[in-house]
């Protein structure tokens, strides 16, 4: 009860109820369940396409994570992510998308291009980890497959790098001299401040699918998507539109020069056998190698 008034906003009282305690316990269930995920092999990498608008070729995926609990079906990463995060099981899991997708970027970037890119969601627990753990592990199994940085982006939040503290602004000297790419994830949702673009050293603004979703029906949406790719653009950055449903929004964002860009009209997120079938066609089709 004293956390939900807490989340409520404080200032503020509320009972505990049954409603209060089922919540809890099946939380704590879930937690539990979580613990044995990754070892019983239920958690899955999939990929959703990127495409490059210029070309309209797929030249990267972002790499998603997916639960699939042999009792309860399908759970969202809204659900499990936080608890992963609270209870500190994110570091491992983190470790084990970045080892799958950089396995399947070496693979995929052998296959059909060299400059095929993977990109993956890293947590800011993730960036607490000591850089022992952090950083000469993924080093090391970079060179053990023998992938260069270029193949490898991560997605980071606006967030992380305001006030960034001593390890993270290593972490992110770390990723730029392995040649990993930086994203920032749902820009334009978070925080107005903007010279942490010319602090550290991004590669890609992803444009968040709330202002994409309205782009056909509100000229403010268009407004300020162009406004957004302009100013990467000016300051030496690529942008990533996401959440694209239609071929309308598709037009007005290459109109507006924007770079990439993922969502439902290319592509739902697919296993990696599924995506490996993408580019396999879209290879046989267009001599993309």
């Amino acid at each position: 009860a004293m956390y939900a008034a807490k989340n409520n906003g404080r200032n503020c009282y509320n009972y505990f109820t049954q409603s209060l305690q089922d919540t809890a316990q099946a939380r704590r269930r879930l937690t539990n369940e979580l613990r044995g995920a990754l070892n019983n092999k239920q958690l899955e990498v999939y990929y959703q396409p990127i495409i490059d608008l210029q070309t309209g070729l797929v030249t990267k995926a972002d790499a998603l994570l997916r639960w699939h609990h042999p009792e309860y079906g399908f759970i969202s990463p809204l659900e499990f992510i936080p608890l992963a995060e609270e209870t500190g099981l994110i570091n491992n899991i983190s470790d084990w998308v970045f080892r799958q997708s950089s396995d399947k970027a070496k693979r995929w970037s052998g296959q059909y291009s060299n400059e095929f890119q993977i990109s993956i969601n890293l947590s800011p627990m993730q960036f607490k980890l000591d850089n022992h753990l952090f950083i000469t592990q993924w080093k090391n199994h970079l060179q053990k497959i023998d992938l260069s940085g270029q193949n490898v982006a991560v997605e980071i939040t606006e967030g992380l790098l305001l006030n960034a503290e001593p390890e993270v602004i290593d972490k992110l000297h770390w990723l730029r001299n392995a040649g990993i790419q930086v994203a920032i994830d749902d820009f334009g949702t978070g925080y107005s401040s903007l010279s942490y673009l010319q602090k550290f050293d991004i590669d890609y603004l992803k444009i968040d699918k709330s202002f994409v979703n309205n782009l056909e029906n509100n000229a403010n949406d268009i407004t300020l998507c162009g406004a957004i790719i302009l100013m990467a653009h000016t300051l030496g950055l690529k942008v990533i539109a996401e959440g694209v449903e239609t071929t309308g929004q598709k037009k007005i964002l290459s109109d507006a020069g924007c770079d990439f860009a993922q969502g439902y009209l290319f592509s739902r997120p697919v296993p990696a056998d599924v995506f490996e079938k993408i580019l396999g066609a879209e290879s046989a089709d267009s001599g993309y190698a």
